[in-house]
């Protein structure tokens, strides 16, 4: 036991090294840091759907929690804003976000507003008839150390890996959305 603790420990000051040493490495000039967000990550994933059946049900945000396996609850508030319970870093957190560009098959943006910082893109791409790939890409501020830990150990890439996965078994055993949003908004 004392040997997995001292293993766990240096791997979390190994990966908050790491993590200052990557964010020196960046520069100003990243599109990370001209956002104000220090850490990016990017998952694509194809699914046997159309791509309308994929993006549908990817405006069904009060749904998240079926696939997205640290959410707890999402609040749709109203077409552009959301309230969001989810755990980060192990912890529960709270924060609202705005639906800043919204295009029907196409893409979702978001970014928070307030309590935990993130934003970021959900694109998606025709690959045939029945197949569609969504590509998610999310920007976020890791705040703790052991947020800063994680981050440098890509655990946030590897659960945002896994919560594709699931969204994939979701929608590809329904066959359907279970719900669907058309409406567009303006990038702004």
């Amino acid at each position: 036991m004392a040997n997995r603790l001292v293993t766990v420990a240096a791997l979390a000051v190994g990966g908050y090294f790491l993590s200052k040493q990557l964010k020196k490495s960046r520069g100003a000039s990243s599109m990370s840091s001209a956002s104000g967000m220090s850490s990016s990550v990017t998952e694509s994933i194809d699914v046997n759907v159309p791509v309308s059946t994929a993006y549908n049900q990817f405006t069904q945000f009060e749904q998240f929690p079926q696939f997205m396996d640290s959410v707890h609850e999402i609040k749709q508030l109203s077409d552009t804003r959301l309230h969001w319970r989810a755990d980060v870093a192990g912890k529960v957190k709270e924060w609202d976000a705005e639906i800043t560009e919204q295009i029907p098959d196409k893409r979702i943006a978001w970014r928070s507003t307030s309590g935990v910082p993130n934003a970021g893109v959900a694109t998606f791409h025709k690959i045939s008839e029945t197949t569609s790939r969504v590509t998610l890409q999310m920007d976020y501020d890791p705040q703790t150390f052991v947020e800063q830990a994680g981050d440098a150990l890509g655990l946030v890439r590897a659960q945002l890996k896994s919560n594709l996965q699931r969204f994939k078994e979701l929608i590809e055993t329904r066959g359907t959305e279970t719900g669907a949003w058309r409406g567009s908004v303006a990038q702004h």
